[in-house]
């Protein structure tokens, strides 16, 4: 026997394989309950991470994170301005932009986007380099009236690359003896891209400079600042930490064209955690069933430690142990079934056949810190369980118990 003495025993009752079938059973399926929660918990986390950054990757990457916008007023500020906050710890890089909303038209059809005007010097900012699937990046930065669009919209306007498109902005706009027309010009389709979400209904690229001629602004109006942080969800941070910069410039960020879409991703990463947490407590739940069990049955084992001389602490902190170990097998179980469920779940999919939508594959993003906390949550709710049952057995009274045996 090693010491302490509280240790020894409980985990030689836990290992025991005699005794009421019944607690057994119990006792199995307590530690089933939480590996199979766990295991649904780190999965459903590892996926919904997944989603959330591949939506931050395919979405955010396209869009400015914070728009500084220009005026003839500020223009020499904003010189000022870009060099200040490039040496931000926020920043990722800080680059020259233009955009305008836009209609695309065609002799099929005609679709509203906005219009991204980006400069040789900023190409790096945006993650759409990435995502060209066809025709020339680089033609649509170089020359003039050239645009870059989603594979989508090229299938939707029927169109393809060196095709015309008529881009027509009606923030901008001209007098003609037809009367006020809106601003409008022919570009030429030189590059398509694919992001896979939900963004490819809604943006274009071309030049700065095109997007300037075809608004008709004055040279002396400085580009806006496209501000591109490395880490989009720091953006409260890095406005309160740049609070009196850019107090006198009109500000904004991705929140309002995505924030409600993000907003609701992880409103659903809380709802499915709880829900799947609340499979893990009605297994924690067993294990006060099982133990309350055992110590009901063990009542004349207990009163016979004690007048060998463990005191009711001591009586109390092997049923601890008992209710603990389950809970470390079951998280044990659950988090290397969670892990490898999650790493090898598209491979699980297609051997069942079970195909997703267009064959897409569900991404998965393992985050330690999460998943470490619920680990230590299992745990933690496995020991407030014991607590109970542990000092109902610390309350046996060994000369009440051992009267009639």
């Amino acid at each position: 026997m090693f010491q302490p003495v509280s240790l020894f025993i409980g985990l030689r009752y836990s290992r025991s394989s005699k005794g009421n079938a019944f607690i057994s059973f119990i006792s199995f399926f307590s530690i089933a309950g939480i590996a199979i929660g766990l295991m649904a918990l780190f999965t459903v986390s590892s996926v919904m991470n997944g989603f959330e950054n591949s939506l931050k990757t395919n979405m955010l990457g396209l869009i400015p994170h914070v728009e500084v916008k220009a005026s003839s007023s500020n223009s020499a500020d904003i010189e000022k301005l870009k060099v200040t906050l490039e040496n931000s710890p926020y920043v990722e890089r800080v680059s020259l932009y233009r955009h305008a909303e836009s209609i695309l038209q065609t002799n099929h059809d005609l679709h509203g986007v906005l219009l991204q005007g980006l400069y040789r010097q900023s190409e790096s900012f945006y993650k759409i380099t990435d995502k060209v699937v066809q025709g020339n990046w680089q033609t649509v930065l170089n020359t003039k009236y050239h645009i870059a669009i989603s594979r989508y919209l090229s299938r939707k306007l029927g169109v393809g690359l060196g095709s015309k498109i008529r881009v027509i902005i009606p923030g901008a706009s001209s007098y003609t003896p037809l009367g006020r027309v809106p601003s409008q010009r022919l570009f030429t389709i030189s590059a398509i891209f694919d992001t896979g979400s939900e963004i490819d209904t809604a943006l274009a690229f071309t030049s700065g400079d095109s997007v300037q001629r075809v608004l008709k602004l004055d040279k002396n109006i400085a580009p806006n600042l496209s501000i591109s942080l490395h880490e989009p969800f720091q953006l409260a941070p890095f406005l309160n930490d740049n609070h009196k910069l850019l107090n006198n410039f009109e500000v904004t960020d991705w929140r309002s064209s995505q924030g409600t879409l993000f907003a609701a991703v992880a409103m659903e990463k809380r709802i499915m955690s709880m829900l799947l947490a609340l499979i893990v407590l009605v297994a924690v739940f067993n294990i006060v069933s099982a133990l309350t069990m055992m110590v009901s049955e063990k009542q004349s084992e207990v009163a016979i430690l004690q007048t060998l001389g463990l005191t009711p602490g001591q009586v109390q902190k092997v049923f601890m142990v008992q209710g603990l170990y389950n809970g470390f097998i079951g998280t044990a179980i659950g988090s290397v079934l969670g892990l490898l469920l999650s790493s090898y779940i598209n491979e699980i999919l297609a051997f069942i056949r079970l195909n997703l939508l267009a064959g897409a594959q569900l991404p998965v993003k393992f985050d330690p810190l999460s998943l470490s906390l619920f680990c230590i949550l299992s745990v933690l709710m496995s020991f407030i369980a014991t607590i109970y049952p542990a000092r109902k057995a610390a309350n046996i009274k060994p000369a009440e118990v051992l009267r009639y045996e």
